[in-house]
């Protein structure tokens, strides 16, 4: 089981290269589960699973009508962006008394 999260996704687009690409609504989902992160069945769902994309989406990003993804599960980015903090490993260098 791999600790990098991947998306999930409910529709995917093949791109120039000819490599799957999600699209439509976007969710994290942990490689050798059968959920997503916020907790959906990958099956009932119909989400299809994209390994090979990491889920590296923030709560920053804006959406336009030319993006193929059209929906990132607010719950599975709030549930990621911890994970991406402690692999920055930020220290204080000066701390308040």
């Amino acid at each position: 089981m791999s600790s990098t999260p991947a998306v999930a996704a409910s529709s995917e687009e093949v791109g120039a290269d000819g490599v799957r690409q999600p699209g439509g609504e976007v969710h994290a989902w942990l490689p050798g589960q059968n959920q997503t992160v916020c907790g959906l069945p990958l099956s009932r769902t119909r989400l299809r699973r994209f390994p090979h994309v990491p889920f590296d989406y923030a709560s920053t990003d804006v959406l336009t009508q030319a993006d193929p993804v059209g929906f990132i599960c607010p719950r599975c980015l709030a549930a990621t962006e911890g994970r991406r903090r402690q692999e920055k490993n930020w220290v204080r260098h000066s701390p308040r008394p």
